[in-house]
């Protein structure tokens, strides 16, 4: 076994574990409703596993590049900014199936370099409702993101479950992505951030 298809089967078994729980919330859930609240639970849960283990499994491979962080100029000081970092480069990967809809679903195991030249560690699921541009092979698309991520500045580094929304354009294999953070609170040095990246389908 060679040292990428290793860490390969390494990536695709912490991020199935991880984000289990949280797509059991957050995936679009296709149980019937019945009466019996514990049957659709561990009916959603199983349909759930099934989902990410068909991703993990049977998904194209893809890598996640990011370089830019753009912090909300309305939001943020003159001064916050020129102390925050706006090259968040980072690498990752992870693997999309498009499924019986024609939308994306995908996993991804991705860090960074966060606002506070700190390391930012996301893994977590996505779902993207993907509409094709006429007569071309362009694709927009739009949707969420449930992930774990860890970050200094927050419980000291432990993970902690977010969702954020996503939307891309690009075509099939290759889209430039975009994920938005909004404005928690009305205090001038916490703003809101756009993440622009890139994702590649590795063949």
């Amino acid at each position: 076994m060679t040292i990428f298809s290793r860490f390969t089967a390494v990536k695709r078994t912490a991020i199935f574990s991880g984000m289990t729980a949280i797509a059991a919330v957050y995936a679009p859930a296709h149980a019937q409703e019945t009466p019996d609240t514990t049957g659709w639970f561990s009916k959603t849960l199983s349909q759930t596993g099934d989902r990410l283990s068909n991703i993990a499994n049977n998904g194209d491979m893809e890598v996640y590049l990011s370089g830019y962080a753009y912090h909300g100029r309305h939001t943020y000081t003159e001064e916050k900014i020129r102390e925050l970092n706006e090259k968040a480069w980072g690498l990752g990967g992870g693997r999309t199936i498009r499924n019986a809809d024609g939308n994306d679903e995908s996993l991804y195991l991705f860090a960074i370099r966060d606002s506070h030249f700190k390391p930012q560690i996301m893994a977590g699921y996505a779902y993207e409702w993907i509409w094709n541009v006429p007569k071309t092979p362009v694709e927009v698309g739009a949707g969420y993101t449930a992930m774990l991520m860890s970050r200094q500045d927050y419980f000291g580094g432990f993970p902690f479950p977010i969702a954020l929304p996503v939307v891309s354009l690009g075509v099939k294999g290759a889209k430039l992505m975009g994920s938005y953070v909004p404005r928690l609170s009305q205090n001038k040095g916490n703003g809101d951030v756009w993440l622009i990246f890139a994702r590649f389908e590795v063949k």
